[in-house]
């Protein structure tokens, strides 16, 4: 079998070579039937290949957070400006009108809360395939804990559920979980996205970091990256081109948006920055002209 003993050391990542679409835009994802791809279409949007997702399950571990105290309020607003809606499907089904076009990210499985100082326990089913059919879920999030406590029992939740997904056409969003413990490097995410590609997902949330274009190029699926914490609107949107630039098909932000001093400045100034090529400085001038028209 294969081990981490005896590798050669080089790698080639093939940086200046394009991955194969064979018929299909989202990377990856050509050999899927009908139903998975209809629904990774309405993630992705065809003229750039890219998505904008908005998270907004921060709740399932924090309970209330800055931001997010009415979601009722915060996000139905921001839903016009981006592609698919991240959440909890209490959360969805309690807030978000079923009439919305965006495309639905349901969050199944869940994890320890913040009440524990190891929350990678790898946690459990929290919306098992019938619930994800029923909420007619465009996608499951999976979150995943490699290198902790729970990375076995988080890896076996996101291949039984990218096994459930495939049977129903509903594709599976593997999660990189990075806790205080674990590392925030090249080598890990490059282990990570690889990992749970290979375990079967069909899309992969990781964070930004030096060397993402490798990180990118050896992942065979989408990599989506994560807003992280807040940060000032011009740097979360530097980080945005750079990780597009560099083989990103889409960022996940939650707090960049929805803690913003505009939040929907702030969304269509991401938007273009992913689907349309702003540079961070054009992108920002979007955010301050929407600002100061409130």
């Amino acid at each position: 079998m294969a081990d981490n003993i005896g590798n050669k050391a080089a790698h080639d990542y093939h940086l200046d070579v394009p991955a194969a679409q064979e018929g299909f835009y989202v990377k990856g994802n050509a050999h899927c039937g009908w139903g998975m791809k209809n629904r990774l279409a309405r993630m992705f949007r065809p003229e750039s290949g890219n998505t904008v997702m908005l998270a907004f399950d921060h709740g399932y571990i924090m309970g209330p957070t800055a931001g997010l105290e009415r979601i009722d309020l915060v996000i139905p607003p921001l839903v016009p400006d981006v592609d698919v809606l991240m959440g909890t499907r209490g959360v969805i089904r309690s807030c978000i009108s079923p009439a919305v076009s965006a495309a639905k990210c349901v969050r199944v499985t869940y994890d320890s809360t913040v009440l524990y100082d190891d929350m990678s326990n790898g946690g459990g089913i929290a919306c098992d395939i019938n619930s994800a059919i029923e909420m007619n879920a465009d996608c499951m999030a999976v979150q995943t804990f490699l290198g902790a406590s729970g990375e076995s029992r988080s890896l076996e939740l996101l291949a039984r559920t990218a096994d459930a997904g495939s049977r129903y056409g509903i594709p599976t969003l593997g999660v990189v979980a990075v806790g205080k413990e674990m590392e925030r490097t090249e080598k890990f995410f490059l282990l990570a996205t690889r990992v749970l590609a290979e375990n079967g997902a069909n899309i992969v949330k990781s964070y930004y970091c030096e060397g993402f274009e490798r990180v990118a190029a050896a992942c065979p699926v989408p990599i989506v990256i994560a807003g992280g914490k807040k940060l000032p609107e011009l740097e979360a949107l530097e980080m945005a081109y750079r990780a597009i630039q560099e083989g990103a098909h889409g960022v996940d932000m939650g707090r960049n948006i929805f803690q913003s001093d505009s939040p929907t400045g702030m969304a269509q100034a991401i938007g273009k920055v992913v689907h349309e090529g702003y540079t961070p400085a054009q992108a920002y001038e979007v955010y301050q002209e929407i600002k100061h028209q409130k």
